[in-house]
């Protein structure tokens, strides 16, 4: 079903790197989202990857040579909304951050007047060599939007930072770039997810909250151009992309947190986090051995939102409670 990418024009760019072969399927994404995708390819590329494959995925031509057409390089660039370099190989990001132009791919990046979004992809010690992370610090001064690169197994076998990005997080980073910064220079801390209360090394009390709120609100506003901490209690969710995120577990480190990432600064404080209203009065060091019977003694957690209230300068705040029915006067309250 058509998203916030309907009608929108993408120019996706695929160089040469082994991950070229997922192009395919980020076209299909791009397209079910309601965009229409042109690719264009490097050299390196079509040894990964042939253009008739992202032909037939995108019902476009696949441009491959600065010379297809004469001025391939401005009239197509100057069409989209966004570009997308996915993969983005230590090679076209050199040729980017030091202005070389020398063939379709780069020499349409530099005439590029939008959005840019950047999908790294390369074996993990080429990714942490001084010299490509010098030309992503100077790439990230542009308005340019970077997603990954990932964690995990890569093709050389080894394991590391180097992955492409999965296509739903290159999608985020499409949608980000076509939305309305309306939140441009906002500070903004979303809290999300439950907490844990522990009994002892393995027994906690919590509760069933995914977190999927929270993180679908720090997305929003990170897309709509604000500067998003998220602080997040345990969660299956993916971390979202191009925000501040810090991990808590109990209710004493969401204060924690909380009280450090909420700023004079700060202009909205949501408070969306399932946090308990009650933990354990002790907690033992070790296991309780299982017995018939068991009594824990529970005392009143900190309120997290009067802590930040009480404050002289504070942000606007908006806190979330959850209910076992329809209670509109108490939330009134």
């Amino acid at each position: 079903m058509p998203g916030k990418l309907k009608n929108k024009s993408i120019l996706l760019g695929v160089s040469g790197g082994v991950a070229a072969y997922k192009a395919v399927e980020l076209v299909r994404r791009l397209k079910d989202e309601g965009a229409s995708v042109t690719v264009m390819m490097t050299e390196a590329a079509g040894h990964f990857i042939t253009p008739l494959s992202l032909e037939v995925a995108s019902h476009n031509r696949v441009y491959t040579s600065l010379f297809d057409e004469p001025m391939a390089h401005i009239d197509l660039p100057a069409k989209a909304d966004v570009m997308v370099i996915a993969p983005a190989t230590a090679n076209i990001l050199a040729k980017f951050a030091h202005g070389i132009a020398d063939d379709l791919l780069s020499t349409s990046l530099l005439s590029y007047q939008g959005r840019i979004v950047l999908a790294p992809s390369m074996n993990w010690k080429m990714y942490e060599n001084q010299m490509v992370q010098e030309n992503l610090r100077k790439i990230k001064s542009l308005d340019v939007i970077q997603v990954g690169p990932e964690k995990g197994t890569l093709a050389c076998g080894e394991e590391g930072l180097g992955r492409l990005s999965d296509i739903p997080d290159i999608i985020e980073a499409v949608r980000a770039a076509v939305t309305k910064k309306d939140l441009s220079g906002e500070k903004i801390v979303v809290t999300a997810g439950p907490t844990r209360e522990y009994i002892d090394p393995v027994r906690f009390i919590s509760n069933r909250s995914s977190g999927k709120m929270g993180y679908a609100l720090a997305r929003a506003a990170r897309d709509r151009g604000a500067a998003v901490t998220l602080i997040s209690g345990p969660s299956s969710l993916q971390r979202p992309f191009g925000l501040n995120f810090v991990s808590v577990d109990t209710s004493e480190e969401m204060l924690g947190a909380v009280a450090t990432e909420t700023g004079d600064d700060t202009t909205l404080l949501i408070m969306s986090a399932a946090v308990a209203d009650f933990r354990p009065q002790e907690r033992s060091a070790t296991k309780i051995e299982k017995s018939e019977n068991m009594t824990v003694k529970l005392r009143k957690a900190d309120d997290i939102i009067s802590h930040i209230t009480c404050r002289k300068k504070r942000p606007f705040v908006i806190g979330f409670a959850a209910e076992t029915g329809s209670n509109i006067d108490r939330a009134g309250k």
